[in-house]
C-alpha cells in the first residue's frame, strides 16, 4: 500500500478525437522519393522532402533564381571559414553566372583570402604558436594588408577594393587566381570589408593605422548600404559563416536605408552555417522582415558541403 496521500488520476473520462479529424502537419505527399541514377541534379532537388530543410533549400534556390532573373541585388556576406575551406572558386563562378552582385567580408575572410593570394596557403595552427606569442605575426600579411589599406584610403576607396587592387598588381598570378578579392576586383563586383579594431591579426602589426582602417571600413559600410538598397522587391542577402560582425552590420544597414527613405521590403535573407547562432537568426533571418514582407531561411551544414550543393542547383537552373 502506497504511503502517498495521492492516487493516480483516473483517465476513464478522457475525451478523444478521430485521427482523421485531428489532421497532421506532415502528409505522405510531402515525403522524399528515392533518387534514380541518371535523373539529374534538378530531379534530385525535387526528390527531397517537402518538409523543413528540404523545403528551405528549394526556397533559397528559387529566391536566387528569381533575383537573378529580375536583376535584383544578390549580396553574399562571408565569414573566414568559408574562404579558408577553399570555396572562393565556387563563389567566383556564381558571380560570373550572375548569382552574386556583391560581397561583404568580415576581417577574417579578407585575411585568409589575402594570404592565399600572397603564397597559396593560410590558416595557421593557433594552438602551436600562441604560447610563444607568434600567433598572428606573419610579416607579409600585416605589412602588405596595411599598405594596401592605407594607400586605398588615400585614393578614396574602401578596404575591399583596396585589397583586390593590391592583389591584382602585386600578388603571384598563380595564387591570385584563387583569390575572391582579386576575382571580384577584376570583374568590377563590389567587395566590402567590415572589421572591429583589434579583432584581426594585421591590427597588431607596427604599420597598422587605426585611422586608415577605421576610415576604410566606414567607407565600406556606406558602400554596403548602397548595394543593399537594391534588395528591395526581390533581392537576396546570404550570410555565410559570420556569427556576429556581419549580422550586426546587416541590421544597421537595413535601418539606415529605411531611415533615409529608400524602400526596402519583400526581399529574401538566408543564413548558412554549421551552427545556428542568435544574431544571424534574429538580425538576418527574422528582424529585417518584420512588417515589410519577404522571408528568411536558415540552412545548417558544413560550408564545404552546403555551398557547393547550393551552387550546383543554381548552375543547373541556369543551363
Amino acid at each position: 500500500m502506497s504511503r502517498y496521500p495521492y492516487t493516480p488520476l483516473d483517465f476513464t473520462g478522457l475525451k478523444t478525437v478521430p485521427l482523421a479529424t485531428r489532421g497532421g502537419k506532415v502528409k505522405v505527399e510531402q515525403f522524399a522519393r528515392p533518387h534514380k541514377k541518371g535523373e539529374g541534379w534538378l530531379n534530385w532537388i525535387d526528390s527531397l522532402p517537402r518538409i523543413l530543410a528540404g523545403d528551405s533549400l528549394r526556397g533559397v534556390v528559387e529566391a536566387l533564381v528569381r533575383a537573378r532573373a529580375g536583376k535584383r541585388a544578390i549580396v553574399w556576406g562571408l565569414g573566414g571559414h568559408v574562404v579558408k575551406c577553399g570555396l572562393a572558386p565556387v563563389l567566383l563562378d556564381l558571380m560570373h553566372r550572375g548569382y552574386i552582385t556583391g560581397f561583404c567580408l568580415n576581417g577574417a575572410a579578407s585575411i585568409h583570402d589575402f594570404e592565399i593570394a600572397l603564397c597559396g596557403q593560410t590558416s595557421e595552427d593557433v594552438e602551436a604558436v600562441l604560447p610563444d606569442g607568434s600567433f598572428g605575426a606573419a610579416e607579409e600579411t600585416g605589412r602588405e594588408m596595411n599598405t594596401a589599406i592605407i594607400n586605398g584610403v588615400e585614393d578614396g576607396i574602401g578596404i575591399g577594393e583596396a585589397l583586390g587592387r593590391y592583389i591584382e598588381t602585386a600578388a603571384d598570378p598563380r595564387y591570385a587566381a584563387f583569390s575572391l578579392l582579386c576575382g571580384a576586383y577584376r570583374n568590377n563586383t563590389p567587395v566590402t570589408v567590415h572589421v572591429a579594431l583589434g579583432t584581426d591579426t594585421p591590427h597588431t602589426h607596427p604599420s597598422a593605422s587605426g585611422a586608415a582602417i577605421g576610415q576604410g571600413t566606414l567607407h565600406d559600410f556606406r558602400l554596403l548600404c548602397s548595394l543593399l538598397c537594391n534588395l528591395n522587391n526581390g533581392g537576396v542577402y546570404v550570410n555565410a559563416g559570420s556569427a556576429v560582425i556581419l549580422p550586426e552590420i546587416f541590421l544597421k544597414a537595413v535601418s539606415v536605408i529605411r531611415n533615409l527613405g529608400h524602400p526596402l521590403a519583400d526581399f529574401t535573407t538566408v543564413n548558412l552555417d554549421f551552427l545556428q547562432h542568435y544574431r544571424p537568426k534574429t538580425n538576418v533571418v527574422e528582424r529585417p522582415h518584420a512588417g515589410s514582407g519577404g522571408r528568411g531561411f536558415s540552412l545548417t551544414g558544413h560550408h564545404e558541403l552546403l555551398l557547393p550543393l547550393l551552387a550546383a542547383a543554381l548552375i543547373e537552373h541556369s543551363e
